[in-house]
C-alpha cells in the first residue's frame, strides 16, 4: 500500500494542490513561528534550544502530515498548537525550560492515552456538526477580514494581486487550469522585487543541530500547563481539523490522528518542542476544492509535509523567515486561499440543523475571550452545545445529533 501510493503520488501533483501546499505552508513558516520566537524569547533560552525547538514542531509535523496523509489518503496538515506557544511563553517567564519540556512529555502521554482509549471519537459523533463548523468558521472569519485591512495597508503591494486574482476568477475556463490564487502568488513575488520601499532582507545559509532536553517533573509546572495544552489540541485545533475534512465528506481517522498527536507531542518534547495537532485552517486549505479531485487532494498536505521538513532541517534561518516577506501580503494571500473555504464553512454551519447553536459557537469563537487560559474555540464548542440543548430542541433528535457519521479508520 506505502509503494502504490509513493509510487502515484508524482502523478497526483497538480498546480492547485501544490499551490495550496505551498500558501498553508506559509502560513506557518510566518506569524506562528513569531509567535514560538516571542514564546522563546520570555525563557530568556539559548540559540540552539530554539534552534531545536523549532526543528522538532516544524520536522515532526511534516513527518506526521507526509506519513498519515498518505497511508489514509485524506489530506491531514500536523504543525503545532499556537495556543499552546502562547501559554508555554508565560509559563517560562517564571519555570525553568526542563521544567516545561517535563509537562510537554506529560500532555504528550495524556493525548495518546486519549486517543487510544477512542474517547475521542465517541465524543466527536455527540458534538453537533453546525456547531463543531460554526466554531471553524469563527477561527477562519479573520482570514477575510486581514485581507482587506492588507489592502488599505498597502495598496500597491496587496491591492495589485487581489486585481489579479479576481480578474483569473472571472474567465472560468482558464481559472481551472491556471488557479487565480497562483497568480496571485507569482505577481507578488514580481512586485517584491520592482516595487520601491519593499525591502526583502536576506538570510545566511545554515543547518539545524537539535538535541536533548531532559525534562524535569515539577507539579505546579503540570497544574498550569497539563490540562490547557491538553485541551489546546484535542478541542481546538485537532476539532476543527476533523470538523474540517468531515465536512468535505471525508472520514477522518479521529482516534489515530488523536494518538499520533500524542506521540508527536513526546517527540517534540524531548527536542524541546512543544505540543503537535492537527492544524485547522491549513487543513482547510489542503482539503479545498482548489486541491483538485477529493481522492487525489492528500498531495496538497504531503507537498506541505516535505516544506515543513525542509524549514525543519534549516531551523536556524528560519527565524528570518518571518521578515522575508511583509505580514500584509502573507495575510492578502491568505485571505485569497481561504474564500471558499470560508464560503463552505459557513454555509454547512447555517443551512441546516442547529442554526441557533452554530451561530452562539460562531460568535463566542469570534469574541476571542479566554477563560481559565483556555481560548475562545472551545467556549465556542461549549457554548453552542449548551445554546442548542436549549435553544434547537426540535432539531435533538437521534438521527440529528452528528449530521455525518464520523468512522475511527
Amino acid at each position: 500500500m506505502w509503494k502504490k501510493n509513493i509510487v502515484e503520488f508524482p502523478r497526483l501533483l497538480s498546480i492547485g494542490n501544490i499551490s495550496n501546499g505551498f500558501v498553508a505552508w506559509l502560513f506557518g513558516a510566518t506569524g506562528p513561528l513569531l509567535i514560538v520566537l516571542q514564546a522563546a524569547s520570555k525563557g530568556h533560552l539559548s540559540d540552539s534550544a530554539i534552534t531545536s525547538w523549532i526543528f522538532a514542531i516544524y520536522g515532526i509535523g511534516g513527518l506526521l502530515s507526509i506519513g498519515l496523509s498518505f497511508y489514509y489518503r485524506q489530506p491531514i496538515g500536523y504543525a503545532f498548537s499556537i495556543p499552546g506557544a502562547i501559554l508555554v511563553g508565560a509559563s517560562l517567564s517564571h519555570y525553568t525550560f526542563s521544567q516545561v519540556v517535563g509537562a510537554y512529555l506529560v500532555t504528550g502521554i495524556v493525548i495518546f492515552l486519549l486517543g487510544i482509549s477512542g474517547m475521542i471519537d465517541k465524543l466527536m459523533k455527540v458534538l453537533p456538526m453546525p456547531v463543531m463548523m460554526g466554531m471553524v468558521s469563527g477561527v477562519l472569519l479573520p482570514f477575510g477580514t486581514d485581507m482587506f485591512r492588507s489592502i488599505l495597508d498597502n495598496p500597491l503591494l496587496n491591492g495589485i494581486p487581489f486585481l489579479v486574482f479576481l480578474v483569473l476568477s472571472f474567465f472560468g475556463k482558464l481559472s481551472k487550469k491556471f488557479p487565480p490564487i497562483v497568480g496571485a502568488i507569482l505577481t507578488s513575488i514580481v512586485l517584491l522585487k520592482v516595487l520601491p520601499g519593499i525591502q526583502v532582507h536576506g538570510v545566511s545559509f545554515s543547518l539545524a543541530v537539535p538535541h536533548v532536553v531532559f525534562p524535569s517533573f515539577n507539579l505546579s509546572v503540570m497544574g498550569e500547563l497539563v490540562i490547557p495544552l491538553v485541551l489546546t489540541v484535542i478541542a481546538i485545533q485537532n476539532a476543527q481539523g476533523i470538523a474540517v475534512l468531515e465536512s468535505a465528506n471525508y472520514l477522518p481517522p479521529i482516534n489515530s490522528m488523536t494518538s499520533w498527536s500524542g506521540i508527536g507531542s513526546i517527540l517534540n518534547g524531548f527536542m524541546g518542542g512543544h505540543s503537535a495537532c492537527i492544524a485547522g485552517p491549513m487543513t482547510a486549505l489542503l482539503a479545498s476544492k482548489e486541491s483538485g479531485l477529493k481522492e487525489n487532494r492528500y498531495a496538497a498536505a504531503i507537498v506541505l509535509g516535505i516544506l515543513s521538513c525542509l524549514l525543519a532541517v534549516f531551523a536556524p534561518m528560519a527565524a528570518a523567515v518571518p521578515h522575508l516577506i511583509p505580514s500584509s501580503l502573507i495575510k492578502m494571500l491568505g485571505g485569497l486561499a481561504m474564500i471558499n473555504v470560508l464560503i463552505d464553512s459557513l454555509k454547512t454551519s447555517f443551512s441546516g440543523r442547529f442554526k441557533t447553536g452554530a451561530l452562539f459557537s460562531f460568535l463566542i469563537t469570534l469574541s476571542g475571550i479566554s477563560i481559565f487560559h483556555i481560548g475562545a474555540p472551545f467556549w465556542g464548542l461549549v457554548g453552542g452545545t449548551l445554546a442548542s440543548f436549549f435553544l434547537d430542541r426540535t432539531d435533538l433528535k437521534p438521527s440529528a445529533s452528528h449530521d455525518q457519521t464520523t468512522q475511527s479508520v
